[in-house]
């Protein structure tokens, strides 16, 4: 089964990725029955999650029913505990939709939500985000979640985002940190899919960002705001919901 899915990920375009994944999430439960993690998100349990990544695969990460992973657990987790996301009336910006919140989302009465992206068969727009067809001040809220590492111009997307967001409005725009790197790290001569894996850790990646990433939100015009779930999640929760050890959330406000 790891093998299987390392293979996927390494050869099958994301839309791909996408259409198969709703046969998969049917089986894969199945196969994985027990009690020893949990996913917040669709709240069914298993004797473990499924392994995910290419050039660093994590073990125990993937959730076989929702395909959610660990950013995907976190950040759901501070939506429950820290906004009013799920009662209050918003008007929601999903930036290439993850499945694992795609339907959820769609289906709370509370949101105006709209799916956008250069190419996912879940948008309902497909657009460039550099240059984004929405009015200024459109959005309460904006997620657009490792995307950023993969784009040409990632201060002007943002800027962007920034654009769309009402005054008093807020995003969430996660992305892969080394956190062994002071700075990002980019160099536009490495174009090949071998050599962009082995420098930023994925082939389709144009960058690999380091601890200034809050620097570049707040160069953005964000007031950035920092969630770290060591402080609001006890250590038995974050092992049974399989996190990110010291993975930060940022919140993005406008």
């Amino acid at each position: 089964m790891k093998e299987f899915i390392t293979f996927l990920m390494r050869n099958v375009p994301r839309p791909l990725l996408i259409r198969f994944s709703y046969i998969f999430n049917k089986m894969a439960p199945v196969l994985m029955r027990g009690n020893n993690v949990e996913c917040p998100i669709c709240e069914h349990h298993f004797r473990s999650f499924l392994p995910y990544g290419t050039v660093k695969r994590r073990d125990n990460v993937l959730c076989p029913s929702c395909l959610s992973l660990e950013r995907h657990r976190l950040l759901w987790l501070y939506l429950k505990q820290e906004t009013d996301f799920f009662s209050a009336q918003h008007k929601l910006l999903h930036i290439a939709p993850e499945q694992c919140f795609y339907k959820r989302f769609r289906k709370q009465k509370n949101l105006e939500y709209l799916t956008a992206d250069l190419e996912s068969p879940l948008a309902d727009v497909h657009m460039d985000i550099h240059s984004m067809p929405f009015e200024d001040n459109a959005y309460d809220i904006v997620f657009c979640n490792h995307v950023l590492e993969h784009v040409e111009d990632e201060m002007q997307s943002m800027r962007e985002i920034y654009r769309v967001l009402k005054p008093g409005g807020w995003a969430i725009m996660q992305v892969p940190i080394d956190d062994t790197r002071e700075e990002t790290y980019g160099d536009k001569s490495i174009t090949s899919p071998e050599e962009r894996e082995k420098h930023f850790w994925q082939k389709d990646h144009v960058r690999l960002f380091g601890r200034d990433y809050p620097k570049k939100l707040a160069e953005a015009g964000f007031k950035v705001e920092e969630y770290d779930m060591r402080k609001e999640i006890t250590e038995e929760l974050r092992k049974r919901y399989s996190l990110m050890e010291g993975e930060i959330l940022w919140c993005c406000h406008k």
